[in-house]
């Protein structure tokens, strides 16, 4: 099984956000000692507790502290930017660090409606042309216009001798469609949605459209695990998380809280049975029921690769996590 990282840089209630992109990087070091395939990083835009808003920025620096992990962007939101921009940024990175480079392609404005404004114009119109939007950037970084296409001669400089690898992201039939006409792999976030996954990553799998370069489809499934020696401690660590994202809800949750803070926070009927619910999309426990899990999600749904979504208050508790996960199902 294939193990990779998804990291959303968030911000512990006993850090800067300095220091939580100091820890994203850590986590990318350890991932890349672990035998982790791929590392990525989201992007963010004035959402509280979350460091990232810049991905590039965050892969340009890890690719030049660790050796041989797979580094990309999870996601670039498309619908901001122009295609030639995303492709020369990208680009730039693969020449930087060859054959390491991926670019995951979302659709999500990742932020308020006030930082969508900020950020694009006419965000909603560049997310119905979001298949326009993708096609163009392949082109871009496939470098193949047609002889007749406005931009047959202009280049996305510097040129790769191994261009990014190109990814859709999302958790819908829309964006399984998309991946399988163009013939890109396909990452679907499981931990962000209560969609039936199988069936899209099936209608993805079905409907795929081999590309001119043959690549075959690729399925990768992203989850939230908190892992821990036992499964009482990996409880434990994991309430942060849980609490956190109910203080979200109710606009309260700056930053993910201590296990003590969590804890302490009291809790309604109506937010135990969010709780719980939250619970059941999540995977929690040792590394042999963690291990048991997986192996069933990746049977489940098909997919290739499974990538793990961990927040914790501690950044220890989060390396632990993945060090035992590695243990058990990579080394």
């Amino acid at each position: 099984m294939k193990l990779s990282i998804l990291d959303l840089s968030p911000i512990s209630s006993n850090q800067t956000a300095k220091e939580a992109l100091d820890e994203s990087l850590k986590l990318a070091q350890a991932g890349d000692e672990l035998g982790y395939t791929r590392y990525w990083i989201s992007e963010h835009h004035d959402l509280p507790g979350l460091a990232c808003s810049a991905p590039e920025v965050m892969i340009s620096y890890i690719g030049a502290n660790t050796k041989r992990i797979r580094l990309g962007s999870g996601a670039v939101l498309l619908p901001h930017y122009k295609p030639y921009k995303v492709a020369e940024v990208y680009n730039m990175l693969a020449t930087l660090y060859p054959n390491r480079i991926d670019i995951g392609i979302g659709r999500a404005p990742g932020g308020s409606a006030e930082a969508t404004n900020a950020l694009s114009d006419n965000f909603l119109q560049q997310v119905w042309k979001l298949p326009d939007l993708v096609k163009e950037l392949l082109h871009f970084l496939k470098n193949d216009f047609p002889e007749d296409h406005e931009f047959s001669k202009l280049k996305a400089s510097p040129l790769p001798e191994v261009p990014p690898m190109p990814w859709i992201l999302g958790t819908s039939k829309k964006s399984a469609h998309l991946a399988a006409e163009h013939g890109l792999a396909y990452a679907f976030g499981q931990f962000m949605s209560d969609k039936d996954g199988a069936d899209i990553i099936q209608q993805y799998l079905d409907a795929f459209q081999p590309n001119k370069h043959g690549q075959s489809p690729q399925v990768l499934l992203t989850v939230s695990v908190v892992c821990a020696e036992t499964a009482e401690k990996a409880e434990e660590i994991a309430l942060s998380n849980l609490i956190w994202a109910l203080q979200k809800e109710k606009g309260e949750g700056q930053f993910v809280p201590s296990i003590q803070e969590a804890k302490q926070y009291e809790l309604n009927e109506k937010e135990l049975e969010k709780l719980a619910a939250m619970k059941k999309r999540m995977i929690i426990g040792n590394p042999l029921e963690v291990k048991k899990k997986l192996e069933q999600l990746q049977a489940s749904y098909n997919a290739d690769e499974i990538m793990i979504l961990t927040i914790t208050h501690s950044p220890k508790d989060r390396i632990e996590s993945y060090r035992l996960i590695a243990e058990k199902v990579l080394l």
